[in-house]
């Protein structure tokens, strides 16, 4: 297990360009799957997630060509379905939650899946209910043949209305994969609209796919008989965007995010900007200047401010814990809302231990109240409980004043591309350490 050791309070400076998105690289992964030509994917995040399910896909019989860094070419014209119902696929899907994903495409195309029960962050209950439920509309039938397997048949799939009992960004990526080959016409009500999923259809559209209502909640799909190979592009990952945009406010540096595809950052700006954090788009980059004091708004009544996660295109609840460090310092207070997942506020202890002034109030809710610059964060060890909490603690270490150590951070690598490296040519001080 490794670690990172962090000289903190040291004021960063530059320019940093964001890896693409893990969201969407692990659901335009899993659509290679849908024709037997060849799909060149390029701007793939080099993360440990994305590298666990390239190597799935290779195990199963896609022949997988590196180009590039970070430029794949896909041919999945065999699958060995022989493997899918092994031991080592049952464990080696298990260790991602992605590999859900697997099941839509497989029974698009071949009319059966298997997949383990999926891995990921622990950050709460997180049911694949809106999945099986679409699967079993379009007429697949799910067997569970043991405790840690699901199968999935179909003769053939139909297509038909589906009103979707949350707007599951996985679960709507998966069945829009899994009707794009049924027979006739099946419409997506409370679809996700997340800019993942809305490249995920542009993508299927590009295949020969028929999907129109792209980017809204109501999805049209048109099921064809094949589809055929393509390129793809993904976008800047808006976690990291947001990430160094916390990350340059807390620690007082002057930043320049590199790339950002700004318009598909829906309202992550605006919030930061309720922060107080001061951001200036030039182009498709964002400037943040030199943060010595930061206020956070209140409402129009004088009440204090809220600030919670929603569907798209709301605020994405994996930029809460970014939203919470970074009031750390600013001057005021504010209510941090966490509403999709119960768990994934537990890491506010350690922040707590290094001086931050914030009230657990419950499993959803916590009240920051910021220190407005008067003491500094005190450096500490701590562990990184999944993937967004674990950056979260990395960015108040760097604003903290001495040494801190942050164990497991392998949940860090899940989502964030050399992030030590690139951090460090901003002038931070972080090193490795295995063990």
């Amino acid at each position: 297990m490794s670690s990172f050791i962090l000289e903190g309070g040291t004021a960063l400076h530059g320019e940093i360009t964001p890896q693409g998105a893990k969201n969407e690289a692990l659901q335009v992964l899993c659509a290679v799957l849908l024709t037997k030509d060849p799909v060149v994917i390029s701007n793939v995040p080099a993360i440990l997630d994305v590298q666990r399910l390239i190597s799935i896909l290779a195990s199963m019989g896609v022949e997988v060509t590196k180009i590039d860094e970070h430029t794949y070419r896909f041919q999945a014209d065999k699958i060995d379905f022989d493997y899918l119902q092994t031991q080592e696929f049952i464990n080696t899907s298990a260790s991602i939650r992605a590999s859900i994903m697997l099941l839509g495409p497989l029974l698009g195309r071949f009319g059966k899946a298997y997949t383990s029960k999926p891995g990921g962050d622990k950050i709460g209950r997180r049911p694949l209910t809106t999945h099986f439920e679409g699967f079993s509309q379009l007429g697949a039938i799910l067997k569970q043949p043991n405790h840690y397997m699901f199968e999935l048949s179909a003769n053939p799939l139909r297509g038909t209305y589906i009103l979707l009992n949350e707007a599951s960004v996985t679960g709507t990526a998966n069945i829009v994969m899994a009707a794009v080959l049924a027979k006739g016409e099946t419409t997506i009500f409370n679809a996700a609209c997340e800019p993942y999923v809305t490249q995920l259809c542009k993508m299927l559209n590009s295949m020969g796919a028929d999907i129109s209502g792209i980017g809204s909640n109501l999805l049209t799909i048109k099921g064809v008989e094949e589809l055929s190979g393509c390129e793809h592009k993904i976008l800047p990952d808006m976690i990291e965007i947001g990430s160094f945009i916390g990350m340059a406010a807390i620690t007082r540096s002057e930043i320049t995010i590199r790339n950002c595809a700004f318009d598909q950052l829906g309202i992550i700006p605006y919030i930061f900007s309720k922060l107080g954090v001061r951001l200036e788009r030039q182009g498709d980059d964002i400037y943040i200047p030199k943060h010595e004091m930061y206020e956070i708004d209140t409402n129009m009544d004088g009440s204090i401010l809220t600030i919670y996660d929603a569907p798209w295109p709301g605020f994405t609840p994996d930029l809460i814990s970014i939203a919470l460090v970074t009031a750390i310092q600013a001057k005021g207070s504010v209510l941090i809302h966490q509403k999709m997942f119960e768990s994934r506020l537990f890491f506010v202890d350690k922040l707590q231990e290094m001086g931050a002034q914030i009230i657990l109030c419950d499993p959803h809710r916590a009240t920051v109240i910021g220190l407005d610059r008067k003491y500094n964060l005190r450096g500490t060890t701590m562990a990184s409980p999944d993937i967004r909490a674990g950056v979260a603690l990395l960015i108040a270490a760097l604003s903290a004043e001495g040494v801190s150590r942050i164990q497991n951070v392998e949940q860090i690598d899940r989502g964030y591309e050399n992030l030590v490296q690139r951090l460090n040519q901003l002038g931070a001080n972080i090193e490795r350490v295995v063990g």
